[in-house]
């Protein structure tokens, strides 16, 4: 069986759209329609259109009618490179030929299709027809048109209406495009859909094989790694992963991090480009992005609080993560210099008064709704500087590796002295954890994050025993879908909505990290299986999960990027233990 045979009708159109790797097209069923949305913000004209997430589809009510004009019923097949759509009157197939254009193959025969689409003027022609508007779509076919037919709708909306007799190898070619020029050149239908079956074919014969136990959703895993990559285009200087192409349109910056721990496995490169794409909008201050997106960056917030916005820095984690299997000495020569400064931006413009980092605004934790920052800003908290403590360490690796013994001495002794300042300002010795603070006194919320700095490796066996009796608590962290984001006994606690309880995978993978350098293997082996296992409880991948049923809060996006990665990766880790 093929590996994309694996995933025959894991695409199911309502859920999951049809889309490949570097297309912004999405293609989603509505009952008897098909609709096309777009992976793209348009801030310029957000006044006008509405919130990428709330706007409606580009192009919609696609139909092919019945013989009394009405859409008829159909069925969906899906495989990673085609959709099918079987009606009464034969199959359409739909393929990516590029990524601004989807093919569709017709079943020979008479057919009537109708679409509503954007634009602000359209016009018809000889081979089909054009609208133009902030994005400009172009429809062309090689059947013989018996009928087309376009009229102005309100609200710069166009109703279309093709009539076609259809010969073999007779296709319906739409490009949607921010571009002035069209393709309407027609391929050869059956070379087009050999083409990116060959494509699919090509990226799952390279990933690591693994146990038979994860092989299912270890396949769709890496049908998210792929068909989530956004080509190059405008502040999209490299292809990157979208974290979810229905929810999150663009980069984040942190979420391209753990995308790289996957990535690594199949093309290095690729790999290197999630960190790069940051790298090549950083401020000349020193600060990363918080996103990026086609039109621009997002760099300061107004709400709740306005400040400079970032992500926590792991960007050298991440970067000595890559290097592990792509070993390209260059690539650590290229990114340690911005890399250094982005570490000196958290030391010059977010210190405390004693000799730790604070954040200035909610998002610059990644942990957006946390309840650790309820009272305000800003917050000097652990998980800040356990990320501090690591990027140190991984810059002294980097520096040793490249040749700058004197970085290296220099970045020790500050991990050092990072991590005892912790234990100085941060240890609260009634609860045994250390806690985040705001204007000098603790704040009472008891959150996984108050146990990160074990990835230290660097605190006493007391207190480290101390916070491992808590991560083990299955009455605090340890729930049956670890590892829940806030205490379940604290007040705070809300097991639906996102980081006020919920687990997120990429912060078990954390904690994998730091039981592993603790020299904890067992407690490290049930972790990394119980993630496993959480993520395999879903048909589809989700950004996070109810510690205590496993289940999909309403709003975690799915077809996510990081839960994905960090399946793949520990499924990789499990099975090169089993292997030994």
């Amino acid at each position: 069986m093929t590996f994309s045979e694996l995933l025959h009708n894991r695409i199911d159109l309502t859920h999951i759209p049809f889309t490949d790797r570097g297309t912004r097209l999405m293609l989603f069923r509505r009952e008897n329609e098909l609709f096309i949305r777009l992976a793209e913000r348009w801030e310029k004209i957000q006044s006008r259109t509405g919130h990428y997430r709330l706007r409606p589809p580009i192009l919609k009510e696609f139909a092919f009618l019945d013989d009394e004009g009405q859409p008829m019923p159909f069925e969906v097949e899906s495989y990673p490179h085609l959709t099918q759509i079987h009606t009464a009157k034969g199959t359409f197939d739909f393929v990516f030929t590029d990524t601004e254009t989807m093919l569709m193959r017709m079943p020979t025969g008479s057919h009537t299709i109708q679409f509503t689409a954007q634009g602000e003027r359209g016009q018809i022609g000889r081979r089909g027809g054009d609208l133009h508007g902030f994005r400009n779509i172009a429809y062309t076919t090689n059947a013989k048109l018996t009928s087309n037919e376009m009229s102005l709708l309100p609200e710069e909306w166009y109703k279309v209406k093709v009539g076609v007799e259809v010969e073999r190898g007779n296709v319906f070619l739409l490009n949607i495009t921010p571009r002035l020029g069209f393709n309407r050149s027609i391929p050869d239908p059956q070379h087009e859909i050999d083409a990116a079956y060959n494509r699919w074919e090509q990226w799952f014969k390279v990933v690591p094989s693994v146990k038979k136990e994860y092989r299912t959703q270890y396949d769709y895993a890496w049908w998210v790694m792929r068909a989530g990559l956004l080509s190059q285009r405008f502040y999209f200087t490299r292809e990157a992963l979208s974290p979810s192409k229905i929810h999150y349109v663009g980069v984040w910056q942190w979420d391209q991090f753990f995308h790289a721990l996957a990535f690594r496995h199949v093309d290095t490169r690729l790999a290197e480009d999630q960190l790069r794409i940051v790298l090549d909008h950083q401020r000349a201050d020193g600060m990363l992005p918080d996103a990026i997106h086609d039109e621009g960056l997002v760099t300061h917030l107004t709400l709740p609080v306005e400040a400079d916005v970032t992500k926590p820095p792991l960007a050298s984690w991440a970067a000595l993560k890559v290097f592990e299997i792509s070993q390209h000495h260059d690539f650590l020569e290229e990114v340690y210099e911005p890399l250094s400064h982005w570490h000196d931006w958290w030391i010059t413009h977010n210190s405390d008064n004693e000799g730790l980092c604070e954040y200035h605004h909610p998002f610059s934790s990644g942990l957006d709704d946390s309840p650790l920052w309820d009272a305000g800003m800003p917050v000097t908290a652990p998980d800040l500087n356990t990320y501090m403590c690591v990027q140190q360490e991984s810059l002294a690796q980097m520096a040793d590796l490249i040749g700058r013994p004197e970085d290296a001495v220099r970045f020790r002794d500050l991990a050092k002295q990072t991590a005892q300042n912790m234990l100085k300002s941060l240890w609260d010795e009634k609860r045994e954890m250390f806690m985040a603070k705001h204007n000098g006194e603790f704040i009472p919320v008891v959150s996984l994050f108050s146990l990160l700095p074990l990835w230290t490796g660097q605190l006493p066996e007391k207190i480290q025993n101390c916070l491992l009796n808590h991560l083990i608590d299955p009455n605090l962290f340890w729930t049956q879908y670890p590892l829940a984001t806030v205490s379940i006994n604290d007040p705070s606690f809300d097991a639906m909505q996102m980081w006020r309880g919920p687990s997120w995978m990429n912060i078990n993978y954390l904690f994998v990290e730091a039981l592993k350098r603790i020299g904890k293997p067992e407690l490290e082996t049930k972790l990394r299986r119980d993630t496993l296992a959480t993520i395999m409880q879903q048909r589809d991948i989700y950004e996070y999960y109810n510690p205590l049923t496993g289940e999909r809060p309403p709003k975690a996006a799915p077809i996510f990027g990081w839960t994905s990665a960090v399946f793949i990766d520990l499924a990789i880790q499990e099975s090169q233990v089993a292997k030994g």
